[in-house]
């Protein structure tokens, strides 16, 4: 069954398209870990300062072995190991996990 894993980055809002392009860097480290089925970075449309990295899993074991890999290793680790390290841009991180309990294909209406 998907999981969906939600990492809340409360990020001021003169960090945000520094924390965008550091996602953009990254794009597509995750992409071929088994067992992932997708990502999305959500930025607030409002007032908020959280962001929103979403990801979808086939299971908590992918996740999990997704953690522990070498991948994550790396692309969470490629900043601190530049020349002149930048200091993270987030000021606070959460993790929410959910199961999908119901879904739909969605589609347009006639």
């Amino acid at each position: 069954m998907t999981v969906i894993k939600i990492n809340v980055l409360t990020v001021p809002s003169e960090g945000g398209q520094e924390l965008a392009k550091r996602f953009a860097a990254r794009a597509g480290a995750v992409d071929n870990q088994d067992g992932f089925e997708g990502f999305e970075l959500l930025e607030p449309s409002d007032d908020r300062n959280e962001w929103l990295v979403i990801t979808r899993w086939r299971d908590e074991d992918a996740f999990a072995a997704w953690l522990t890999s070498s991948a994550f290793g790396h692309g969470h680790a490629g900043v601190a190991k530049s020349d002149s390290p930048a200091p993270p841009v987030a000021l606070r991180s959460e993790l929410w996990s959910y199961r999908v309990s119901l879904s739909s294909p969605g589609g347009s209406a006639h």
